[in-house]
Formats: structure tokens, C-alpha cells, sequence
């Protein structure tokens, strides 16, 4: 029997770990920031370019201590997915975290 999408495992990855790999790797050996952004463009479509802006809105709010039924407020988010990013701030080594650092160093 031919494994599909439904049959998969819950746990496993929707995506290719490889072909994003490569693509992060791409992403981190730019420098140029007009390029970068275009790029976001390129990738994104409008609504999924604001998804990944409030993403990060909710990760500098968690970090400034806003309370989640704010955020989900102010971002028309869902506490599921303020938790998530809670979460992900909360693990010992979150890469939430060391972007907050990157951010507020350059900030």
C-alpha cells in the first residue's frame, strides 16, 4: 500500500526537511536587506507575509510581558497559537529567543 498524507505519521514533518534546509541555508548567507525583503515577497503570498509579521509581533510581546488574551486581541490571534509561541520562547535553547537577542542588540 502507497503511504499518502493521511497516512503519515502525526508526528512527522508536512514538509522536506532537505529542501528547507537548503532553502534556510540560502536564506542565512544573505546580507542584503532590500534583497531579503524582496525575497519575502517572492516567497509569500500578502496574507501568509502577514502571518509571519505577527508571528513576530507575538514573540516581542511575550517577551515585553503582555498578557495572551491581549495579544490575541491586538493580533486577532488565536490562544492556541500564543501558547505555541509561549512555548517555543520557554524551550532552553528557542530560537525565538536568540532572535529577540539579535534584535534588541541591533535595536
Amino acid at each position: 500500500m502507497e503511504e499518502t498524507e493521511k497516512s503519515k505519521p502525526i508526528d512527522e514533518p508536512i514538509y522536506e526537511e532537505k529542501t528547507v534546509r537548503e532553502l534556510s541555508d540560502l536564506i542565512a548567507s544573505i546580507s542584503d536587506k532590500d534583497f531579503m525583503y524582496d525575497l519575502f515577497g517572492c516567497l509569500f503570498t500578502p496574507a501568509e507575509l502577514k502571518d509571519f509579521g505577527n508571528r513576530w509581533k507575538l514573540v516581542k510581546a511575550l517577551d515585553a510581558g503582555k498578557k495572551q488574551r491581549e495579544i490575541s486581541k491586538e493580533l486577532s490571534m488565536s490562544l492556541c497559537n500564543i501558547t505555541r509561541g509561549a512555548r517555543e520562547l520557554k524551550k532552553e535553547n528557542s530560537a525565538f529567543k536568540k532572535l529577540l537577542q539579535i534584535y534588541k542588540k541591533d535595536n
